[in-house]
């Protein structure tokens, strides 16, 4: 019963206060609900489903802000088309909110062409390095630009033309991450998609 009640606490955290890392929504869960912290924490995939239905229920502009999230993942998709991008993360998987970035991954010889690119198109970004999972309990860095188009956060990961061909492993099963690409992107977002 208590880990029900985390999973709908950690997703009603997230979808409404923005907050983007699964464990720290749990442990604020937990705190609020005056429970204590312990190892058989929900798996966020449960917090996942639930946010999803939370923001089916709790949000009615949910569908308007999903579509305009993809439809901006969709524009930048096609202006970066050089460099192959594929959608990851929250606005593929419909888990997102008002908060939420565009995720990017994005084939390159090196970052600097991308970091050059940006800057030809006189798009300021900051850069850091984030860590991928994969399956061989490898981890790799790898650069991420970050910048804000109108009100759209994105976050473009570049990998090696040959590093883009593997999978991640997702933050939240830890499964082979899902992408897709522009043209299944565009699928996914045409009036008549489910």
């Amino acid at each position: 019963m208590n880990r029900q009640k985390i999973v709908v606490e950690a997703a009603r955290i997230m979808a409404d206060e923005g907050v983007r890392d699964y464990q720290s929504a749990k442990r604020k869960a937990a705190h609020r609900l005056s429970l204590p912290e312990t190892k058989n924490w929900p798996g966020n995939a449960e917090i996942e489903a639930a946010m999803k239905q939370h923001l089916e229920l709790f949000h009615q502009d949910w569908p308007q802000t999903l579509r305009a999230l993809r439809e901006s993942a969709l524009e930048a998709m096609t202006l970066l088309q050089e460099f192959a991008p594929q959608l990851v993360g929250e606005v593929l998987s419909g888990a997102a909110t008002r908060f939420s970035e565009v995720q990017l991954h994005l084939a390159a010889s090196s970052p600097e062409d991308v970091g050059l690119f940006l800057s030809g198109h006189g798009i300021p970004f900051d850069l850091e390095d984030r860590r991928l999972r994969y399956n061989d309990d490898r981890v790799a860095s790898v650069p991420v630009f970050r910048f804000v188009a109108g009100d759209t956060p994105f976050a473009l990961y570049v990998l090696s033309r040959e590093a883009v061909r593997e999978l991640p492993l997702s933050p939240v099963d830890g499964r082979p991450m899902h992408r897709a690409t522009r043209r299944e992107l565009a699928a996914l977002i045409a009036p008549d998609a489910p």
